[in-house]
């Protein structure tokens, strides 16, 4: 099964920038999306053999998720049920019959880290969700986790140790999630890989030089990591200030 996940940084303007041929070309099982920036009604996006799931953030033109699905799941939830984090639309889970796929656009600390205190509220609900699935059968959880866990994970990491998404409460949050049962999909096949990055700033023509951060990930449980056929960046794929990410599982029959 071929997993991808984007985030498009507003899905509209992506739709104008060759959206339906990308989506077209990966032919993925699920196709998950964060940081849409819609509202419902808004567009109007269908592609044949899927059918799609979204969660709209309260305040208009912000946040959001979406999945496109070949496969009919057993149930959909939106959000973690708990509402002071429910009202973004960050959270979709698609329970299918062997495991749970999760998508998540994870919520910035932003400049001066003024939002750093409900970060970490957020890290610890969303993990403790995370825990609760995992116990039941395995998961996927994927998207834009707004973290490079690693110095290897971002250009210049001497530079930003108090950056929104480096700092040492946001990795050590990723650090505890890996630790309670789950794998990164991509430096499991890829432990060594510099450079390897999913999302640039539009500023200082930083994607040309390659100067990004990698805040994309595909975390599955680790009692199916040895299932990861494949881990990639889609550093070729425009259209967001992230590219897509993807991995490939074999049978996830139990």
């Amino acid at each position: 099964m071929l997993f991808v996940s984007w985030n498009v940084n507003g899905l509209r303007a992506v739709c104008g920038k060759g959206f339906a041929d990308i989506f077209t070309e990966f032919n993925a099982d699920f196709f998950c999306l964060q940081e849409i920036k819609l509202s419902e009604g808004q567009l109007d996006l269908n592609f044949p053999g899927y059918e799609s799931y979204w969660n709209y953030a309260e305040r208009k033109g912000y946040s959001g998720t979406a999945i496109f699905s070949r496969h009919k799941p057993v149930a959909v939830t939106y959000g973690i049920g708990i509402a002071e984090h429910d009202n973004e639309g960050r959270v979709i889970t698609l329970e299918m019959p062997d495991f749970y796929l999760v998508t998540v656009y994870t919520p910035n600390s932003k400049d001066g880290l003024a939002r750093l205190d409900y970060r970490m509220e957020w890290e610890e609900a969303f993990r403790k969700y995370l825990k609760g699935l995992d116990a039941v059968k395995p998961v996927i959880v994927c998207g834009d986790l707004n973290v490079a866990h690693k110095e290897i994970d971002l250009k210049n990491p001497s530079t930003n140790r108090r950056s929104a998404g480096f700092t040492d409460e946001e990795r050590g949050c990723m650090t505890q999630l890996l630790e309670s049962g789950f794998t990164d999909s991509f430096r499991h096949l890829h432990p060594d890989a510099e450079g390897a990055y999913s999302w640039w700033s539009y500023r200082m023509r930083a994607r040309e030089r390659n100067a990004g951060w990698r805040i994309d990930y595909f975390l599955v449980s680790d009692r199916i990591a040895d299932r990861i056929s494949q881990a990639r960046i889609h550093a070729d794929v425009f259209g967001s200030d992230h590219c897509p990410v993807s991995v490939e599982l074999d049978s996830l029959e139990k």
